[in-house]
């Protein structure tokens, strides 16, 4: 059940457009823990609070009373001429479980205990230990126990899924299984045994001043949101667990391996997580930005993964948290916690010089390749990478970083993020100026946010050209060093070429697009954001 929470994100206006969201969720369900290494799930229940996801496991508590037998119970059952035990068992060591009381049936023996629940693992019958007996030995030692039989159990919080024990205790009396045993099936009818009582039997009772129990669930385990990530994928690889996800925690605290029944529950407990985690990530933006300049506020942060490059491996992915502040694009490999930390970045790139590029977007598989033909989206990492929700970052000197996130309105945020961070820079710079060269002259490139490209003389400061934004009418370069620009001549209309060498072309080629797509978004705020190729398809589906 999911119902959204009154508490609402304090966040700034202008974030929480970017992110459109700012309540909390709060939920609570049934998923299977899964463990990677024995390959078996079993049923936990979780709750989703604004700040925390907590899991809990079932236990048998004891109630009241005193319990000397700590997780053990010891229940005396008298064998009833029609229902035998009342109960049902399924596993057993063939399958390197314990055998495990599968189904109890309503006001009989095993019911009327008030001691017994469906997950508990019998350890003895009669003081024969069975911890390790096959499902075939148990079931035979119980079927001749006698009329009065003991059984030593206890619960068992981790029952392997593939047992398909029913939550809820006890059945209608009337739902017997088969008298065939098998580890899989329960094995129920044939319990009865041959009793030697002709005459009813007293039904099984707990005694008054015994202990009483109750099947609980408790709180094994709880992982803080803030600052949390998400992963869908195995750890370092790029194969998508199917219906499934880990949630970790700042302090590395892991969920484990969470799995769903079904695509749709996978999909709403993802949101959900990712909501409650973007919120907490705006409340804690607005918490920095009080101790920030005007000039230096946070923008977005949040955890992406990063495509390692220069690998043998094109797949292996590592976890970074990139953050926007102030003039620089920030790649942390953990947050941000205090002031400090922000000079301790791994790396730190002007904004003006970087450029933001989307590469995958969530599409079905059979039209991605028309998509990516008609929207033009760059094909350069296509075919290397099978992950969803992907985008670079171009920095100098013709690197990049390439990402990718778990959702698709993650990506549109970031793209959001990239280009209200980006504009806000170039026009609180102003101008940029970059040393250049041709033909052994030294010279000084400008671009200005006022006037456009101005190129002048670097030792007489003399003006040799210069035009507008709107004069620009297009370019090449040799992927090196040089750069053709056309510009046409306001008064003869003819397109004039101006060669230039940079040492970082790259980081020029970037400033350059910046700086016109902040122009452009200063006088036509709506074709930017019609240009938006995340948010135009990623919310749309």
């Amino acid at each position: 059940m999911k119902s959204a929470s009154l508490h609402a994100s304090s966040g700034t206006s202008s974030l929480a457009a970017i992110f459109c969201f700012s309540s909390y969720l709060t939920k609570t369900g049934i998923a299977l823990l899964y463990d990677e290494i024995s390959e078996n799930a079993y049923e936990i229940r979780l709750k989703l609070s604004k700040e925390v996801l907590t899991i809990q496991k079932q236990d048998v508590i004891c109630v009241s009373g005193s319990d000397h037998s700590a997780n053990h119970r010891t229940v005396k059952l008298r064998r009833q001429p029609v229902g035998g035990l009342g109960l049902s068992i399924k596993g057993g060591a063939e399958h390197k479980v314990p055998v495990v009381i599968s189904k109890i049936f309503k006001d009989q023996a095993a019911d009327q205990s008030g001691m017994l629940f469906i997950g508990d693992a019998v350890m003895q019958v009669n003081g024969i230990n069975v911890e390790n007996s096959t499902h075939e030995e148990v079931v035979h030692l119980l079927r001749n126990a006698g009329d009065e039989v003991t059984i030593t159990v206890q619960y068992l919080r981790e029952a392997p899924s593939f047992l398909k024990l029913p939550l809820d205790s006890p059945e209608p009396s009337s739902d017997h299984s088969s008298g065939a045993s098998s580890p899989l099936f329960d094995s129920g009818l044939h319990l009865n045994g041959n009793s030697t009582n002709t005459a009813p039997s007293s039904p099984s009772s707990p005694i008054a001043n015994e202990p009483k129990y109750e099947k609980r669930w408790l709180d094994t385990l709880s992982v803080p949101l803030s600052m949390a990530r998400i992963s869908r994928y195995k750890a370092g690889t790029n194969k998508l667990r199917s219906n499934a996800f880990e949630v970790l925690a700042l302090d590395g605290v892991s969920t484990g391996i969470l799995q769903y029944c079904t695509t749709q529950e996978s999909v709403d407990w993802l949101k959900a997580l990712s909501t409650n985690i973007n919120d907490l990530t705006l409340q804690n933006i607005k918490l920095a930005n009080k101790c920030c300049s005007p000039s230096e506020q946070v923008i977005h942060m949040g955890w992406v993964n990063e495509r390692l490059q220069g690998t043998d491996s094109p797949q292996l992915y590592k976890f970074k948290f990139l953050a926007l502040k102030g003039s620089s694009f920030y790649v942390f490999s953990s947050p941000p916690v205090s002031t400090l930390d922000w000079v301790r970045a791994e790396k730190i790139y002007n904004l003006c010089e970087v450029l933001f590029k989307v590469h995958k977007l969530w599409l079905n598989d059979d039209c991605w390749l028309q998509a990516n033909l008609y929207l033009g989206i760059h094909q350069d990492y296509e075919l290397e990478d099978q992950r969803p929700y992907c985008f670079s970052v171009v920095v100098g000197h013709g690197k990049s970083h390439y990402f990718n996130v778990e959702l698709g309105s993650e990506l549109a945020v970031w793209e959001k993020s990239f280009q209200k961070a980006i504009f806000l820079e170039v026009q609180r710079t102003g101008s940029k100026t970059y040393t250049c060269s041709w033909q052994g002259e030294s010279l000084c490139f400008t671009l200005d946010f006022a006037l456009g490209f101005t190129c002048f003389d670097n030792k007489t400061k003399n003006v040799i050209w210069k035009f507008k934004f709107s004069q620009l009418k297009g370019s090449s370069d040799d992927g090196k060093t040089r750069v053709k620009l056309l510009f046409q001549n306001s008064e003869t209309k003819q397109i004039e070429t101006k060669e230039l060498e940079f040492q970082d072309l790259t980081a020029v080629l970037n400033c350059i697009h910046s700086f016109i797509a902040a122009k452009v978004a200063s006088l036509d705020p709506l074709f930017i954001e019609s240009q938006s190729i995340a948010r135009k398809f990623t919310y749309n589906n």
